[in-house]
């Protein structure tokens, strides 16, 4: 069966992403409301009947928004590390917290969803945890890397699996500097437990592009310090430098922040 995605939402107003068949699929991150969660997903024909699992990167706000919705009111199993779990215990943005629904994971040990094995790997972030998600599906292995600080060897090996690689341009570095944020914002956006700039996610992948790697989506863009034109460009200047052409050799698009995107068919 085809291998289908959507982000219903990607920045630091929320993150949530669907990925799924026509018979199942799981959510990775649910930091936008239950009710735009469950509108967003009807529209797309997808009921929540179809919803096996959530899958949590980390425990900041606009990642976890709902999974107590999720996991008390529906029973969908929230998959997490122990310090992630511990950190949506402890998050005051939630009044209601998780139960039975709560779901451990480790590191580097796949966890099974009907048809899709799941690894997480670690990312540098500063949460009580973060990690990214490999899912492997028949001949189709998706990987979600947001809220990256740095690429490190682990994420790279990782990537380089990727068919299909959802992957943070956070900030231009540029607009950072010279926007409004302080001093410690900035440093913490740029250090190496913030996020990704579109310059290191551009250089990355056009340095280690192969051919597997069929579509590439541009996640979590800053709405202060980015803009989906100037992401686009630099990726595909980068990867045009190496002589690889974004729309023939690799599909190349920027996801919204707070609206969904189409459905993509794998």
């Amino acid at each position: 069966m085809d291998l289908k995605f959507l982000s219903l939402s990607s920045g630091s107003n929320g993150n949530c992403y669907f990925l799924g068949t026509e018979e199942f699929g799981v959510l990775f991150d649910a930091g936008i409301s239950m009710r735009s969660i469950k509108k967003n997903l009807k529209e797309n024909g997808i009921g929540m009947e179809k919803i096996m699992a959530v899958f949590i990167t980390h425990d900041h706000a606009d990642h976890i928004r709902a999974v107590a919705g999720l996991g008390e009111k529906y029973g969908i199993p929230v998959y997490a590390t122990k310090p992630v779990h511990d950190g949506i215990e402890n998050s005051r943005f939630l009044s209601e917290k998780l139960g039975d629904s709560r779901r451990i994971i480790e590191k580097e040990i796949a966890v099974y969803i009907k048809e899709f094995k799941i690894t997480a790997f670690d990312v540098p972030h500063d949460s009580s945890d973060c990690v990214g998600y490999l899912v492997d599906y028949k001949h189709h292995k998706w990987v979600l890397a947001t809220d990256v600080g740095e690429i490190t060897t682990k994420i790279g090996e990782y990537i380089r699996l990727a068919n299909h690689l959802v992957i943070e341009a956070n900030y231009d570095r540029e607009m950072l500097m010279k926007g409004n944020y302080p001093d410690f914002l900035k440093e913490r956006i740029s250090a190496g437990r913030g996020h990704l700039s579109n310059i290191e996610t551009a250089g990355f992948l056009a340095a280690n592009f192969d051919l597997h790697l069929k579509n590439i989506w541009l996640c979590h863009l800053s709405q202060e310090n980015n803009h989906p034109d100037l992401a686009l460009k630099t990726v595909e200047v980068a990867m045009g430098k190496y002589g690889i052409r974004t729309g023939k050799d690799v599909n190349l698009t920027v996801l919204k922040r707070i609206v969904p995107s189409e459905m993509f068919i794998l």
